[in-house]
This record gives C-alpha cells, structure tokens and sequence, in this order.
C-alpha cells in the first residue's frame, strides 16, 4: 500500500474553509507532487464560510486548469540474464507487455536492464520468474 501523504492548511480562516477545498480540486485533477498556494487578500467584503469555500475552490480550480501537467511514471528496473536459445520466450514476454528495453549486453549470455511501471512490475516479475530459464533481480536507478 502506498504511504499517500498530504497536508491542508486553513491558515486562520474557520475550519475546512481553504486547506481542503483547495485539496479536493487536486484530487478531481488526479494529480499528485503539487502545491498550491492561494493568497487572499481582505478587501473590506466578509465571505461568509460559504463564500470563502467557494473562493478557494473556484481559485484552486481556475489556477491547475492554466497549469501544465507533465505526467511521469513510478519505474521498476529489472535485470534478465538468460541465454541466447531463450532469447525467443523473453521476447514474447518483452513484447505482449510492451516492455522498455532500456540496455542490453550481448556476451557468453543475454543481459537486459528492463523498465516497467511499478503497477506492473510484480506481475511482470512474475512472468519471468515462471520462465524458469532466466535470472530476474531487481535494480535500483
């Protein structure tokens, strides 16, 4: 289970008024590794609770619509080291789950360093492993 951690701050305003409508539109983006910071300043206009739910949201909204999301992946790297009579089952493996091969090394034996994404990697793991005719360990990048 991931250790999911986050952190909403109202910063003086009544409680739940700023820190969480501003985390719930971070989850509706299905985002993670953000922050966002809204800063408001008191025009003289009291808000209310619910006007001021309603800023921020309406803020937090506006602002990670305008933002530029780059997706990146959480990769596992893999090593395979097999032999080259066995190369034809680990590339049908390689392929059916569209696997990167990030390096290879052609000597006495077959070596592969194999990206996957960590949702995967255990099932992938498992699809090698089952082949019984290949080294499998896990590599740290």
């Amino acid at each position: 289970m991931e250790d999911i951690r986050y952190r909403a701050n109202d910063d003086g305003e009544p409680n739940n008024s700023a820190g969480q409508p501003i985390y719930g539109q971070i989850l509706s983006k299905e985002i993670t590794n953000v922050l966002v910071v809204v800063v408001r300043y008191f025009g003289g206009t009291k808000l209310g609770v619910g006007g001021l739910i309603s800023a921020y949201k309406t803020t937090a909204k506006l602002i990670l619509d305008e933002s530029i999301i780059i997706k990146k992946t959480i990769d596992i790297y893999f090593q395979l080291v097999f032999d080259y009579k066995d190369m034809n089952k680990v590339m049908r493996i390689v392929k059916e789950n569209n696997i990167e091969i990030k390096n290879q090394i052609m000597n006495l034996n077959c070596e592969y360093l194999i990206s996957v994404r960590k949702k995967n990697a255990f099932k992938v793991e498992k699809l090698f492993t089952d082949l019984r005719c290949l080294k499998i360990k896990e590599v740290k990048q």
